[in-house]
C-alpha cells in the first residue's frame, strides 16, 4: 500500500465552485449549500483501506458536527473504468452500511478534484463562513494497521475553531491515503504521487 499526502492548498484560498450528482440522483453545487455555516469538503471513496479505516468515525463525525452548523459533503473522484468499486452504485451502498447522512457527490470528470487540488483520499478542505480556506489536513495520526486510535482530533480541533469563530491553528498536518485514481493520462500537473492500491 502506497500513501499519498495531501498537496496542502494554500489557507485562505477560495472554495472552488462544483456541480456534482449526489447518490439520490439530485444535483448538488457550491451555491445550494448554506451559505451562512462553515463548509467541510472531504475526497474520499469507497475502496480504499485509508477511508474504510475511518467509515464509522466519519458517520460520528458528521452527525455530531452537522448538528453543530457545520456543513458536510463527500466527493468521489476515482476513475470508476479501473476501480468499479467506487462506481455511483456502490457509493449508495457504501453510504447506507456506513450510515453516511451527508451529500456523498461523483466527480466523474475529475474537475472537482483538480479545482481542489485534491491528491488522496481521504482528504480534508475546510472553509470558514466566507468560504475561505481555513484547514487542509488530517483527521487524526491514525492510520491502517499502525495501532493509534480513530479520534479525529486535528479536525475536531479545526472545527471547533471555526464554528466559534476563532483562528484555526496554522500547525496542520497532511492527510495521507492512497492516491486518487485519475483517468488515463490526466493525473494533474501538482499531483507527485505514486500509483496505490
Amino acid at each position: 500500500m502506497v500513501m499519498t499526502a495531501s498537496t496542502m492548498l494554500p489557507l485562505g484560498s477560495p472554495a472552488p465552485d462544483f456541480s456534482l450528482v449526489n447518490i439520490d440522483g439530485r444535483p448538488i453545487s457550491l451555491a445550494d449549500l448554506p451559505a451562512d455555516q462553515p463548509l467541510l469538503v472531504m475526497f474520499i471513496c469507497n475502496h480504499c483501506p485509508f477511508v474504510i479505516h475511518l467509515r464509522d468515525a466519519l458517520a460520528t463525525f458528521s452527525d455530531e458536527y452537522q448538528s453543530k452548523g457545520l456543513t458536510v459533503v463527500a466527493i468521489s473522484s476515482n476513475d470508476v473504468s479501473t476501480h468499479p468499486a467506487d462506481s455511483p452504485d456502490k457509493m449508495v451502498e457504501m453510504a447506507r452500511a456506513s450510515n453516511w447522512n451527508f451529500p456523498y457527490l461523483y466527480d466523474e470528470t475529475q474537475a472537482a478534484a483538480k479545482a481542489y487540488r485534491a491528491a488522496c483520499t481521504p482528504d480534508f478542505f475546510l472553509f470558514d463562513r466566507d468560504r475561505k480556506l481555513v484547514y487542509r489536513g488530517q483527521f487524526d495520526d491514525s492510520r491502517p494497521g499502525n495501532g493509534k486510535p480513530v479520534t479525529g482530533q486535528d479536525l475536531r480541533a479545526a472545527c471547533d475553531a471555526v464554528l466559534a469563530n476563532k483562528a484555526v491553528s496554522p500547525q496542520q498536518r497532511p492527510s495521507i491515503g492512497c492516491n486518487i485514481k485519475w483517468k488515463a493520462g490526466s493525473a494533474p500537473d501538482y499531483f507527485t504521487g505514486e500509483p496505490a492500491v
